[in-house]
């Protein structure tokens, strides 16, 4: 009798021994998955592409504002951009090592200045290159060409709103690209420019040109 009672308790110490050491096991499983978790997460914070983004390069600061072509873009592309991903531009921006230029497709005194010249005085409204650019560089090089006169004078009801546009932009940079473009306009068109004067320079917009005409000098000199 002795003995039976002797088995039957070592066999429940027995059962206790084995229920402890699974319990056990369990807690050494949850405790490895718990530093692999651990390892993943601090591998991918310690990661080459996290770090580029908590700490950019400082090339990334160079040219903030340009487009990146395979990149999604948040926004519907602006009528300028849509035309010159379509070569409605005839030129290209080429890159130098010092400057940039563009290359026309063919002599631009040969380019009638309608609709051209118009879209590039839109593009003055654009804030990210090349469009700035391109749309600078290719309303000033247009009112150079022999015979510019005779063919801005006739645009000049339809170039004054657009290049008012540019005036009372909220960037600075295109308010100074629209004063540019108008003082080279008024240069080539000379006193035709008189009688739409008052439409561009209206109270509201004369308000918006004196405040910034400090910036517009500062960003000129």
């Amino acid at each position: 009798m002795q003995k039976s009672e002797c088995h039957g308790g070592v066999q429940l110490r027995n059962r206790g021994a084995d229920n402890c050491d699974q319990r056990t096991s369990s807690s050494i499983q949850i405790k490895h998955r718990t530093t692999v978790q651990q390892g993943k997460s601090s591998s991918s914070t310690n990661s080459p592409e996290s770090a580029r983004k908590s700490h950019p390069r400082p090339s990334d600061k160079l040219n903030p504002k340009t487009i990146n072509p395979f990149g999604e873009q948040s926004r519907a592309p602006s009528a300028f951009a849509a035309i010159y991903s379509k070569g409605g531009i005839p030129c290209r921006l080429v890159h130098g090592s010092v400057k940039h230029r563009l290359q026309w497709e063919c002599p631009p005194e040969n380019l009638p200045f309608d609709p051209l010249l118009i879209t590039l005085a839109e593009g003055l409204r654009e804030t990210k290159h090349p469009y700035t650019f391109v749309s600078k560089e290719g309303f000033r090089e247009l009112l150079l060409v022999q015979g510019a006169p005779e063919k801005a004078v006739p645009l000049l009801p339809r170039l004054v709103p657009v290049l008012k546009a540019a005036l009372v932009h909220l960037d600075d940079d295109v308010f100074a690209r629209g004063l540019n473009a108008l003082v080279q306009l008024s240069v080539v068109v000379g006193p035709s420019l008189n009688d739409h004067l008052k439409h561009l320079l209206t109270s509201g917009s004369l308000i918006i040109i004196k405040s910034k005409i400090p910036t517009y000098c500062s960003i000129c000199c």
